[in-house]
């Protein structure tokens, strides 16, 4: 199966540029307007999902992991009538989780996987990929949960490409394309080096 080269794929983001297949044809986005989540006191958790977090810590509803279905996360993101989640997509992402670029969030219940999401792991970025949910709120509870993740990891920006209603009940907003340029490069850092980044993960 054809991948894109990961360095191809890092270098991108690296620089504020993100792929996605239509058509069968692999496209390279760089939003003029740029979708992120806060990860400090300004991210919002909507008042209706606060009670079922307080299930989930009283180990009374869903339970959450990390980077233990990433494939499977991926494929549920694709099961939609019209995706760019192509299988060059799937294949190259899956490589680049095996490099320890990739992680997933997702939300299981006794019935399997319910909800999830995935993306890439840059320095103090995270590149928000997709979501999907099977179960009311689980995409919700995923994104929390990363949410925890990146600050406890003391991460700095959360990428989501695009904006959607969705995404702004959490405190997300747009960008300029060079303000956010300018905050992705704070994130990873003057000594950033794509070549480095993945052994430590």
């Amino acid at each position: 199966m054809e991948i894109i080269p990961p360095e191809v794929l890092l270098g991108a983001y690296a620089e504020g540029i993100f792929p996605m297949v239509e058509d069968d044809e692999l496209l390279w986005f760089s939003p003029q307007l740029r979708g992120v989540i806060p990860v400090d006191e300004d991210f919002h958790v909507p008042t209706s999902l606060k009670k079922t977090l307080r299930k989930i810590e009283q180990k009374d509803s869903y339970s959450l992991r990390q980077n233990t279905a990433f494939r499977e996360v991926i494929g549920a993101c694709g099961e939609r009538e019209e995706t760019w989640i192509a299988p060059l997509i799937v294949e190259s992402y899956c490589h680049l989780f095996d490099l320890g670029f990739g992680h997933s969030f997702e939300v299981w219940d006794s019935d399997g996987l319910q909800g999830g999401l995935y993306g890439i792991r840059l320095g103090g970025a995270f590149f928000g990929e997709s979501m999907f949910s099977r179960k009311k709120d689980t995409s919700k509870i995923a994104l929390v949960s990363l949410v925890e993740w990146m600050r406890e990891q003391g991460m700095v920006l959360l990428d989501t490409q695009w904006m959607t209603e969705h995404l702004r009940q959490f405190g997300g907003m747009e960008l300029p394309r060079e303000r956010y340029l300018e905050r992705l490069q704070a994130a990873l850092g003057a000594d950033f080096d794509v070549a480095k980044e993945g052994q430590d993960t």
